[in-house]
């Protein structure tokens, strides 16, 4: 049982992975097989002072974009508003804002790697979060016959189930070890003047948090595919009894009493106490489990799932938040170009959700 146990648990790993199925494919983030579109959250009303552009770029972070506009207009980049960053290797499509005094003067803006594809006038600033989600268009390469079956029945599955909503890799920097700096901040060991640079770090150390506890659920759900409760009681050392009622649910994510959960894709926070009625919300996707982003001022879990949660959950001068533990892939499209052993898909997710956890799924892999 010792031997099962550790085959569980790595270090340092995010648990993905549902099905017995791996798939080999190529995938490149470039501009030409990875694009990102944001889907706004509301419409603009075609008035106000300010313009909304909608900003196709590739090869650039959104930070470079806003600058490449803002010094061209001459206006400070605090004056502009945007929704979400969007990342530099792939060709993305966004929605920025600035004060519409400023219209006639993007007239004569070029630059070979942006181009504004729309205008209108809007009432309101942009603000960051102001977006339903983003929509993706993914090119997978050198998928031959028998991987584009396999493909395809994971796609149902993840259609029928959704997948984990781990943070991005891109979150923890380059060498995937901002989280030890905002470690270091929030412990007093180290000193950063720049408050947004601070509050990155911190923010990276809160992502690393969550995706620890949710590869540990995980770790829980693909237990219970193999064990019995009990047994998996034992593995986890959790008190007998505690994960009554849990393999007989019909997800893969697996309640426990006590969890958070959350109204699906938002609304409010509430503790799971029957199990088995939750369980069925889950299913219909009505609600879903939301982890922990460790602070101040944050709804916690209770019973089982607060022992779960408990070594995640550190003390610090942040604001905390809960996050969405199991997210949804809608609007799933696929196409196979069989002479060119191309699979070619697209699908949306919510907003702050990463393409990467589906790629993982689809890949049947679990990432360092």
């Amino acid at each position: 049982m010792l031997q099962q146990r550790n085959t569980y648990r790595k270090k340092n790993m995010k648990l993905i992975y549902p099905l017995n199925v791996k798939n080999e494919f190529v995938f490149n983030s470039s501009p030409r097989d990875f694009t990102v579109e944001e889907i706004p959250l509301y419409e603009f009303t075609g008035e106000g002072e300010h313009l909304v552009l909608k900003v196709r770029k590739k090869e650039m972070t959104t930070w470079e974009m806003l600058d490449a506009i803002s010094n061209h207009v001459g206006i400070r980049r605090r004056d502009m508003g945007y929704a979400g960053l969007k990342d530099k290797h792939a060709m993305t499509i966004q929605y920025i804002s600035l004060p519409a005094k400023f219209e006639e003067k993007l007239e004569a803006f070029t630059h070979e790697k942006i181009k504004i594809l729309e205008s209108v006038r809007h009432n309101n600033k942009i603000r960051v979060g102001h977006l339903k989600g983003n929509r993706f268009s993914i090119r997978l390469k050198k998928v031959l016959g028998v991987q584009k079956d396999k493909l395809d029945s994971v796609l149902k599955w993840i259609k029928a189930n959704g997948v984990p909503n781990y943070f991005g890799n891109q979150r923890f920097g380059t060498d995937g070890n901002n989280w030890v700096d905002g470690k270091k901040l929030i412990e007093g060991k180290l000193k950063i003047r720049d408050r947004k640079t601070k509050e990155f770090l911190m923010g990276a150390y809160q992502s690393y948090l969550f995706n620890g506890w949710l590869s540990k659920r995980m770790e829980l759900n693909l237990l219970l595919e193999k064990f019995s409760e009990a047994d998996t009681e034992q593995l986890l050392d959790l008190p007998e009894g505690s994960l009554k009622g849990t393999k007989a649910q019909p997800n893969f994510f697996k309640l426990v009493e006590g969890d958070v959960m959350m109204h699906y894709p938002y609304g409010r926070l509430f503790n799971v106490e029957d199990l088995e009625e939750e369980a069925k919300r889950f299913e219909s996707k009505d609600i879903a489990p939301a982890g922990l982003l460790p602070g101040r001022r944050t709804k916690r879990s209770e019973g089982v799932a607060g022992m779960i949660e408990a070594p995640f959950a550190e003390e610090m001068n942040l604001n905390g938040a809960r996050r969405y533990a199991w997210i949804q892939v809608t609007e799933i499209k696929k196409n196979y170009v069989e002479e060119k052993a191309h699979y070619e898909l697209e699908f949306a997710l919510p907003k702050g959700s990463y393409a990467t956890n589906v790629l993982d799924v689809l890949r049947g892999t679990n990432s360092d």
